[in-house]
């Protein structure tokens, strides 16, 4: 009598297990995509057309669909291969990353230290922050780049970057996997061009119909700023917004409007930008966080910096 278990094999037989991705097969497709045509990654590989042009025959195999597709004399992607362009990219730069971690575990002589910079942040206090890093010993090389804030978390979470100074903790969501340190509170105040000192007397009220630069709305410190407007009655005249924190205290140096910025940066402000302080914003902050992805064993750099952030930093030189 034939086994109830022979009978279902016969009837439903298993499916063999998808076969894995070949990463050679990708990084031929990748120096293709990234030549826009086979013979000169052929060149830049030194192998032979025949063997790209199969090993892509085995990979669009795999995947069912056409990786390119041809225009006139050239290759082109076709919406499939732009997709795995995309994660090849991400595939490959985590690779070379590899290879830097165990180069550096070798010689352990150089710390590479990847900082995305929001763009809402000033750039003066990023780099305040960041000189707690650059003084630990040993060979630190220090990358930064800047960007928006969902840009940053991205790269972020492909492991493109260590760390993302902002002003905002990460969003509560098991999407992403980081978390949030808060570095501290950096008290705001009013500054303004020799051109504009002269709102300081009577301050705050002399603020009122006064030329003001601002942050745009998406910026957490706005929110701040509009709120102490409204408890002291105040109406300014706003006079330009700016997604940049850079670009707003250039324009403030040219003496288009007043313009905040943290107390700690008073000295700064004045020896390079020749901007006074006309007040303090009581009860206005700039908050700053330091976001990592969730691993067992954190980076060096981030740690010090976490540690060794103090009232030093965050509060104004008396």
């Amino acid at each position: 009598m034939e086994k109830i278990s022979d009978f279902f094999e016969a009837t439903f037989p298993a499916k063999a297990p998808p076969a894995m991705l070949n990463y050679k097969h990708l990084h031929y497709f990748w120096v293709v995509a990234k030549e826009g045509s086979i013979t000169r990654a052929a060149e830049r590989l030194g192998v032979a057309v025949q063997t790209i042009s199969g090993q892509l025959s085995l990979l669009e195999r795999q995947f069912g669909k056409a990786l390119f597709v041809t225009q006139g004399r050239r290759l082109a992607l076709s919406e499939t291969g732009r997709i795995a362009l995309r994660f090849a990219d991400q595939i490959f730069q985590l690779g070379e990353q590899l290879e830097e971690a165990i180069a550096q575990d070798d010689n352990g002589q150089i710390l590479r230290l990847r900082v995305g910079i929001s763009d809402s942040i000033p750039k003066l206090l990023a780099y305040r922050l960041l000189t707690q890093v650059t003084a630990l010993p040993g060979e630190l090389r220090l990358i930064c780049l800047e960007g928006s804030f969902d840009n940053l978390l991205a790269d972020l979470a492909l492991h493109r970057l260590d760390l993302v100074l902002t002003d905002r903790a990460a969003p509560a969501t098991g999407n992403l996997k980081v978390f949030s340190t808060h570095l501290g509170e950096f008290s705001t105040g009013l500054f303004a061009s020799p051109k504009l000192t002269d709102r300081q007397t009577g301050f705050p009220a002399s603020l009122n119909g006064a030329p003001l630069l601002l942050p745009t709305r998406h910026n957490a410190l706005r929110v701040r700023i509009d709120r102490w407007f409204d408890e002291h009655g105040l109406l300014p005249r706003i006079v330009g917004e700016f997604q940049d924190s850079a670009l707003l205290t250039t324009f403030g140096r040219g003496g288009l409007g007043i313009f905040p910025a943290p107390l700690v940066l008073s000295e700064q402000l004045a020896s390079e930008y020749d901007a006074q302080l006309l007040g303090d914003m009581t009860g206005v902050a700039e908050q700053i966080h330091a976001i990592s992805t969730e691993r067992k064993i954190r980076h060096p750099a981030i740690e010090a910096l976490c540690r060794t952030v103090s009232q030093s930093v965050t509060q104004p030189p008396p």
